[in-house]
């Protein structure tokens, strides 16, 4: 445990402490460090290398085990960016009547832990948010709201091409995040799953579902390719199809990942890989933009997502609504996840019930 003492915080202020310092976890610190009206009260990992820099970098105090931070600091906002088989431990110490609790994805390691993990959440009366940011991307929520005001017409299908390129050889994923190496479950358990939670959000609720997944880079212990088919409730059709050996047409391939295609009565909209947003009427030959790229889309992993989820839920308690995202509404991204793999075992398509 190392020296809890710091500046008083600002009671005014959300007080928030940030659980696992991997990788990904410096897009969190620093847009809890830049949002306004909070706080960031302490920070915690197991490696005490790592958590020294971490917390000598924002200035903040800093602790090996959960437990003593959360009875110190006593935060309105714990931020979990742990591995999915830490999950359901940690939050469980977190839970505390009117806290919010963010969970990075994947969110826990099975349908049944998570499904326990809400039920907990809710008897304690914690507010549980699944870290989902691949909704918050200024280009998609650009997308949303073209869609919302009616301009494609009726969806009829959607496609998007996943090609980051970041997965050849037997050193993919070692220097940024080592663990892709070892899922078993990867293309649509870690990746996919954000593109799940998107076709939902975008297109309505998914019914049915069809895949046919493989490996290519045999340094893997998952899936890295393949298709998935997925039926809405609405009637329209959307496919993921996903390769992250290949790449596409993109001065940075992690902006978007990829590129989007969204067809209806009225065109076509098209989301390309330097995050340009276009429509072409359909007869037309020239497209329209609708959205240009932005410097700021260039600054942050996703065009800053990570940063404005976290302002979206500060909002919502501070608004005293419920934010997006909410862990209930994501154990159907779980479902949807588990019925992609057993289409590919089994070959057909499966209902998600």
């Amino acid at each position: 445990m190392h020296d809890m003492t710091a500046e008083a915080l600002d009671r005014d202020d959300l007080a928030v402490i940030v659980i696992g310092l991997g990788y990904f976890s410096q897009f969190h610190l620093d847009a809890w460090s830049e949002l306004p009206g909070v706080s960031l009260a302490g920070v915690c990992d197991r490696d005490l290398e790592r958590l020294d820099t971490v917390r000598r970098r924002y200035s903040v105090p800093g602790a090996d085990d959960a437990k003593s931070l959360l009875e110190q600091t006593q935060p309105d906002i714990v931020d979990v960016i742990a591995p999915p088989s830490a999950h359901a431990s940690l939050i469980a110490e977190c839970l505390a009547e009117g806290r919010t609790v963010i969970c990075q994805k994947p969110f826990c390691t099975s349908y049944e832990e998570a499904a326990k993990v809400v039920q907990q959440a809710k008897a304690s009366g914690t507010r549980l948010v699944v870290h989902e940011n691949f909704r918050f991307q200024p280009w998609h929520r650009a997308i949303k709201a073209f869609l919302e005001a009616g301009r494609l017409g009726e969806i009829y299908q959607a496609v998007f091409r996943l090609r980051p390129g970041d997965g050849r050889g037997p050193d993919a994923y070692l220097a940024r995040q080592p663990s892709f190496q070892s899922m078993h479950r990867f293309l649509v358990n870690e990746t996919g799953v954000h593109f799940i939670d998107l076709f939902r959000w975008l297109f309505g609720e998914i019914d049915t579902v069809y895949a046919d997944l493989r490996q290519l880079n045999p340094a893997l212990a998952g899936e890295d390719a393949g298709t998935v088919l997925f039926t809405h409730r609405s009637g329209t059709r959307s496919l993921l199809d996903g390769n992250r050996l290949s790449d596409h047409r993109a001065t940075d391939l992690r902006r978007t990942m990829g590129e989007f295609c969204i067809e209806g009565e009225n065109g076509a909209l098209t989301l390309d890989g330097d995050s340009r947003l276009t429509f072409r009427a359909f007869g037309a030959r020239d497209e329209q933009i609708v959205r240009a790229p932005s410097s700021d889309d260039e600054k942050s992993f996703g065009g800053g997502c990570v940063g404005a989820l976290i302002a979206h839920v500060v909002e919502a308690l501070r608004d005293g609504r419920e934010p997006e995202n909410l862990a209930s509404d994501y154990l159907r991204n779980i479902q949807i996840v588990d019925a992609t793999y057993e289409a590919t075992q089994e070959r057909r398509r499966i209902a998600i019930t």
